[in-house]
């Protein structure tokens, strides 16, 4: 599925079973909630916190999805176009960054 597609799937889907989009800073509320979903679960698997029995249950691949959701509905009633964006923020990590990775002794 290209970035375009989900754009109109989720936009899709809203319209036929979510009635509406939420506003944007509910959105954007939501957004956050999802992002510290994916957090408990990275810090329980690949950090140091223990996980508690309900922790278990969690997945990480559908957390993920439900930023990407969320993210893709704050696009969508704001007027962004995802592969545009994403294609510029290539680019202009690409002029920043260049060799600035490359250089930093820190990761070699």
């Amino acid at each position: 599925m290209t970035l375009e597609q989900l754009q109109q799937t989720v936009d899709e889907w809203i319209k036929k079973y979510g009635v509406r989009y939420f506003d944007p800073l509910t959105n954007m509320a939501l957004l956050t909630e999802e992002v510290g979903e994916v957090a408990r679960i990275m810090a329980r698997t690949y950090g140091e916190q223990s996980a508690k029995e309900n922790d278990r249950k969690k997945n990480l691949a559908d957390e993920l999805a439900d930023v990407l959701w969320v993210l893709t509905c704050i696009a969508n009633q704001t007027g962004v176009d995802l592969t545009e964006a994403v294609a510029k923020n290539v680019e202009k990590k690409t002029a920043r960054d260049e060799n600035r990775h490359k250089n930093n002794p820190k990761l070699k």
